[in-house]
């Protein structure tokens, strides 16, 4: 695997695991004050969430590499 290659299979990853854990932890406010959307999550914790996402994309990516690299996924030989 390239850098080039390596870098997109991290930020797919990267997006992926993010949409995975976007969810947890969400609480609805208990009194939506005017001009909020009454969806809105009251503390979403998204510089968490970013870390937590990076470390899981990095294990993830670490995996791939290593299946890559020592042919465990077979794929076909680059030109």
């Amino acid at each position: 695997m390239g850098i080039v290659g390596g870098i997109i299979a991290y930020v797919v990853i990267w997006v992926v695991v993010l949409f995975m854990v976007l969810p947890f932890g969400l609480r609805q406010p208990d009194e939506v004050e005017p001009g909020h959307m009454p969806g809105a999550p009251d503390n979403p914790r998204i510089g968490l969430k970013f870390a937590v996402t990076s470390g899981i994309a990095a294990v993830l990516w670490i995996i791939l590499y290593f299946a890559i690299e020592y042919d465990v996924i077979g794929l076909p030989a680059q030109a």
